[in-house]
């Protein structure tokens, strides 16, 4: 182990000495920390088709714009997703964490979306309004149950199906003349 040079004498560099130790633990750690996923974060919502359970598609009348319920971010929810720039939008004061959402259907620039929210497990027709990002129960006062809404291409009309009678019916809601319909580019509207 010792080595005389000279009249001098000289330890042999071992390899575990403990700079040496060091050295090799930080490098060990930095390779277990590496690989090391204690967090598992989502993956985020950036593509269709993807590990989640993803249901009931519902495509806008332009063609662009595709709902749909998903579980992505660990609850049911409502997502929009742009066909075009194939993105996910966010649609704040649509997705509530203790409501289930479901049914969802797309007027023609996906401008209004019509889906049922079920709070408390009564089922409801609900409208979100992109353009105002606020979504309204229209079948609050309903006591019975409802489900499979659809909107017309101008988001002035909604039918569902309603058990008013003791039977699944048709009912059509009509919005009335005065909303703000859903028309491509701003085109004027003709009243008759």
């Amino acid at each position: 182990m010792f080595k005389e040079q000279k009249g001098r004498t000289q330890t042999a560099s071992h390899p575990w000495q403990p700079q040496r130790i060091i050295e090799l633990f930080g490098v060990g750690l930095m390779v277990l920390l590496a690989g090391c996923d204690a967090f598992k974060r989502p993956e985020p919502p950036a593509t269709l088709n993807s590990r989640y359970n993803d249901q009931q598609p519902a495509l806008s009348g332009d063609g662009r714009w595709l709902a749909l319920v998903s579980n992505r971010n660990n609850s049911n929810e409502i997502l929009l997703y742009d066909l075009r720039s194939e993105r996910f939008l966010d649609l704040p004061g649509l997705n509530q964490g203790n409501i289930i959402v479901e049914s969802p259907s797309l007027s023609r620039t996906g401008r209004y979306l019509v889906y049922i929210s079920s709070a408390q497990g009564r089922p409801d027709v609900a409208l979100y309004d992109r353009a105002t990002r606020r979504s309204e129960l229209l079948t609050q006062s309903y006591r019975n149950w409802v489900r499979n809404p659809q909107i017309s291409a101008d988001g002035r009309y909604i039918v569902f199906e309603t058990a008013r009678r003791g039977q699944w019916d048709i009912e059509v809601l009509d919005r009335g003349p005065l909303i703000e319909l859903d028309i491509p580019d701003g085109t004027p509207v003709e009243f008759p």
